[in-house]
């Protein structure tokens, strides 16, 4: 049986799963990275982090912004008969934050680095210099920016990890197909 590319009534597609497991792998690994990156006593190995940090938050940008049109043009499928009116009304509400703060974290870092007065230049992997946001250049900025971006992580990994406890709940607990069908395509004539 063909897998689809779309999503069916009742399962996601191949590009639905392909694009949630690729955002929340670069999302997890830009956690740690962005935590390992600030500790480093060697200057010349977190300065090369950081470069790698941006990076991939700037690919992270662009995989949320595919992720969430691809949602937009793409039927949703239900959740299971099983689950309780209050988790229909907040599914929809979490999955909403999580995106929210998918684009708010890598903009974030963008204006951190548009602002600082370092001014060094933001070169995504290297193949080309990508501008700085239109935003002034001041240590208060910098600082401003730096905690909105620290902060948001944090409530951002919190979203992920409350994420995968529900995802685990449905799967271990409820024993209904929400985890499965994010892990296995429909098939074309679903």
């Amino acid at each position: 049986m063909q897998t689809s590319i779309t999503n069916t009534p009742t399962r996601y597609g191949w590009a639905t799963i392909l694009l949630h497991w690729l955002i929340g792998i670069l999302f997890i690994g830009q956690f740690a990275l962005g935590f390992i990156m600030v500790r480093l006593t060697s200057q010349r190995t977190a300065f090369e982090l950081i470069q790698l940090h941006k990076s991939l938050g700037f690919l992270l940008l662009g995989l949320i912004t595919l992720r969430i049109a691809w949602r937009i043009g793409n039927a949703t499928p239900p959740l299971p008969a099983s689950v309780g009116a209050l988790e229909r009304r907040t599914a929809p509400l979490a999955h909403l934050a999580l995106y929210a703060f998918q684009i708010a974290l890598p903009l974030s870092g963008w204006a951190l680095a548009s602002v600082s007065t370092l001014e060094i230049p933001t070169m995504p992997f290297n193949l080309f210099v990508m501008p700085n946001l239109p935003l002034a250049e001041s240590d208060a900025a910098e600082s401003f920016w730096a905690a909105a971006h620290w902060y948001l992580a944090y409530v951002g990994i919190a979203l992920v990890a409350l994420h995968v406890a529900a995802a685990l709940r449905h799967h271990f607990v409820l024993r209904d197909s929400v985890l499965t069908r994010m892990i296995t395509p429909s098939s074309g004539g679903e």
